[in-house]
């Protein structure tokens, strides 16, 4: 018998053979964590004692957003990488009306952040940290909007962890060892010193992994929110009444008085009027259909329309067929992300604002499937521009003359350098799943006041450092340019999938503009490769860094693509061939978290990936 040829596409398909023999569809794949598993309720988010303050409010007899709502308030608490002046934005599944919810707790730019106030500041952008990187605080308005329309306990039941903690909790290493790294610019702000830095002048100024960390001033604004809420009820306010008395107190009481006191004496914008008028918008979000599965994102004041406009451009090329990260399948996946970015780059900004987003024509599938025409099959395209989506919605494009110099836009350069692109892509957010047997879903990826936060005066709360995310030139993205009273455009991006009208995958992950690239994945490990939650969340994945960056200096790095250590000699070789630039580790996501629902046995899996101190904790 003669002896055939090995040619290199045979190679690579006895790998693609032997990868799938032991593939997750045909045999049990070993995960570092275990599946957790679930049937009254979960609760899953990114930290050990942020999940332990989720499950004791169902314990208590609260829903899926209590146990949400306290998990928000604990991993603020502990700094994970959030604080309480930071923002939150949520999709909440009602079982009563069978619809998703948008929760909009995004922060605002405060009075006089104008671009030509930066300008005359000597920045192309605003600032990645201080005072002037903050817009006014969301997580407090968010958590309690959401308790009060859609939760049953009370706002005393629901804080009573974070009080706890706020009291003095015993800090984990991560935040420990991360406020020390950053302890000489705490040192420059009053009352985060006084804070962060108890052991000030000695060699470690941070407290201890395992030492107490108290914050007596933030208890205190905690518990007057509790006062609040208390004095309410005894003057005979319903449930929901009390809880925006308490909301009232925060943003048009005595914490917003010390609030904008303490930003305005460390150089900040904020005034009482931007606290009052700021507000939390429940809204529709917009979906997508993949394959029958109905996806959920928040709309264009996230960034979470690009996994939808992603998965439209990917519905019709059979990825599966591909082979899992495969050349083909990483060209395609990378290509499809490009087209969708370049567009969230453009065209996304504050719905509340002019100009009116065209997210119509973005979500538009005759738009997906012009735009998936564009790929190059052979090589990547470092050029890729906007799309024209206003005819897919019968308009004509205001700012079409700007797409074809998008390109040349000088990149800024920010006046205090953020975190390098490869941090951001892990750092900042952290993720909430919350599910219960009544129905509720709650998935929530909330942000900012990250160390190193300002802290605002005696309130303990951290402010956010989200104004980085504007632009303050027009040519660079016309519907996010700094504007007072707007909110910037955000990576933020929960998740939620209805199969049949169902909940069928509810998740979240960490890390800036990596968030809907590892959403994206996820989601495909699971509808296409047959993964079982926690399969997919530990699954190899891979990043691209062609898209503009949201923070610091903005800027693009056409062909990058981060790989995991793990992918074969071969596969790497092609896409040096079709023009990438090839970095690698051993962590290519932030941590996902995420729950599924497994129709045949009604029963809830939880997923949380094997890095990181992400934890779940179910019944």
């Amino acid at each position: 018998m003669p002896r055939r040829k090995i040619t290199k596409l045979s190679l690579w398909v006895l790998a693609l053979v032997a990868a799938a023999a032991q593939s997750p569809g045909l045999q049990a794949q070993r995960t570092q964590k275990p599946v957790l598993h679930g049937k009254d309720w979960m609760a899953i988010t990114g930290k050990p004692l942020g999940a332990t303050a989720g499950a004791m409010m169902f314990l208590k007899g609260g829903n899926a957003v209590d146990a949400a709502a306290a998990m928000l308030g604990a991993t603020a608490t502990m700094w994970d990488v959030l604080g309480w002046g930071g923002e939150t934005q949520a999709l909440i599944y009602n079982p009563g009306t069978g619809k998703v919810i948008g929760i909009n707790a995004l922060g605002a730019a405060p009075t006089g952040a104008t671009p030509e106030y930066f300008r005359e500041q000597g920045m192309d952008i605003p600032p990645a940290y201080g005072p002037l990187a903050a817009v006014t605080p969301g997580t407090p308005g968010g958590l309690m909007v959401m308790m009060a329309e859609y939760g049953r306990l009370s706002l005393a039941d629901v804080l009573a962890p974070s009080i706890d903690m706020a009291r003095g909790y015993p800090i984990e290493a991560q935040a420990a060892n991360s406020i020390e790294g950053q302890k000489e610019r705490l040192a420059e702000w009053p009352y985060s010193r006084d804070v962060f830095l108890p052991h000030y002048g000695e060699d470690r100024a941070a407290p201890a992994a395992g030492e107490l960390f108290v914050q007596e001033d933030l208890a205190r604004t905690l518990e007057q929110l509790v006062e609040a809420e208390a004095e309410a009820l005894a003057a005979g306010a319903s449930r929901k009444d009390a809880i925006m008395a308490a909301y009232d107190r925060f943003y048009r009481g005595d914490i917003a008085e010390e609030f904008v006191r303490g930003s305005q004496e460390q150089g900040g914008l904020h005034t009482l009027a931007d606290l009052a008028n700021w507000q939390v918008y429940l809204e529709e979000p917009v979906s997508t259909s993949y394959k029958g599965i109905d996806v959920y994102k928040l709309t264009t004041w996230v960034q979470g329309p690009v996994l939808l406009q992603a998965l439209n451009i990917l519905e019709g090329l059979h990825v599966a067929d591909m082979g899992y990260n495969s050349t083909r399948y990483i060209h395609a996946l990378y290509q499809a992300m490009n087209l969708a970015f370049a567009d969230r780059d453009f065209y996304y900004g504050d719905p509340y604002y002019p100009p009116e987003e065209p997210i119509a024509g973005l979500l538009s599938k005759d738009y997906a499937a012009k735009r998936a025409a564009q790929i190059d099959w052979d090589r990547n395209d470092p050029d890729i521009l906007p799309g024209d989506p206003y005819p897919f919605q019968d308009g004509t494009n205001p700012f079409l003359h700007l797409i074809d110099s998008w390109n040349t836009v000088p990149v800024a350069t920010p006046d205090d350098p953020a975190m390098d692109r490869d941090e951001a892509f892990y750092a900042g957010t952290t993720s909430i799943q919350a599910a219960d047997a009544d129905g509720w879903v709650v998935s929530i990826t909330p942000s900012g006041g990250w160390i190193p936060a300002v802290i605002a005066g005696r309130t303990g709360i951290g402010m956010s450092q989200r104004m980085q995310s504007f632009v303050l030139d027009q040519r660079a993205g016309p519907y996010n340019v700094v504007e007072p009273g707007k909110r910037p455009r955000a990576t933020l991006t929960p998740s939620l999938a209805l199969r049949d009208g169902q909940p069928f995958l509810s998740f979240a992950v960490q890390g800036g503009d990596g968030q809907d690239q590892n959403l994206l994945q996820f989601f495909l490990n699971v509808v296409e490769f047959d993964m079982n939650v926690q399969q997919a969340a530990e699954a190899a994945n891979f990043n691209s860094y062609q898209m503009r960056s949201s923070f610091g200096a903005h800027e693009s790095q056409p062909g990058r693509l981060l790989l995991h250590d793990g992918v074969p000699e071969w596969v790497r070789a092609d896409l040096r061939d079709m023009g990438y630039d090839l970095t690698f580790s051993a962590r290519t996501s932030g941590p996902i978290n995420a729950i599924f629902f497994d129709a045949a046995t009604g029963t809830m899996w939880g997923g949380s990936s094997n890095h990181g101190e992400d934890y779940g904790i179910a019944w």
